[in-house]
């Protein structure tokens, strides 16, 4: 596959479960390394797919400062947002657990929190609509369409076609692996469609 994606658009991958979106998106933000072709990304990137990047083993306070110090904040900068990002995750009572009690939904509000108070450049959003309570989604489409967005380079995985068609510029349609088509969001969805049936 071969295709470039500019600087503040928001684009989709979609496919079924198991055609290689999750796995593209962790090679684009860098968590897998390819073993062949080429990659080249400009800008800080996060990912945000149920904690990846995060230590299980450290606590959300220390998940906080290692992820922020990753996307290049300094120490005195994550102080700052430290209370915001905690607040934005509703996870107050829970900052001095080890990632590894949380739920699934917990650990990726901490990891949304992050993304969205430490600013990335370039976010990986893999299924973060379907995490999470429906108070917290609200806050995250909230966020999406809010001008903290513009701007930013958003990949957004998703098996909701109504919000890849509501915020996606151009989007990817996946098959076994090959990236079939990438361009219009409504055709795309429309061969995904189909695929589905």
């Amino acid at each position: 596959m071969s295709f470039e994606i500019k600087k503040g658009e928001c684009i989709g991958f979609i496919g079924r479960n198991g055609c290689g979106k999750s796995t593209l998106a962790k090679l684009l933000a860098g968590v897998f390394i390819s073993d062949t072709g080429s990659l080249t990304i400009n800008g800080s990137t996060m990912l945000m797919n149920l904690g990846v990047g995060m230590s299980h083993e450290l606590t959300a306070r220390e998940n906080i400062y290692v992820s922020a110090s990753v996307l290049g904040l300094k120490i005195k900068e994550i102080d700052k947002i430290f209370d915001q990002i905690v607040d934005f995750a509703e996870l107050r009572e829970f900052i001095d657990t080890k990632i590894k009690f949380f739920s699934s939904g917990m650990t990726a509000r901490l990891g949304f929190s992050i993304a969205v108070k430490a600013g990335a450049e370039i976010m990986f959003l893999d299924e973060i609509f379907a995490v999470g309570d429906m108070k917290f989604q609200e806050k995250a489409i909230k966020v999406f369409e809010s001008s903290w967005i513009q701007g930013k380079t958003v990949i957004l995985v998703s098996h909701s076609m109504e919000v890849v068609r509501r915020y996606c510029s151009r989007t990817a349609f996946m098959k076994n692996g090959n990236l079939v088509y990438f361009g219009d969001t409504n055709k795309a969805i429309e061969m995904y469609i189909e695929d589905n049936h």
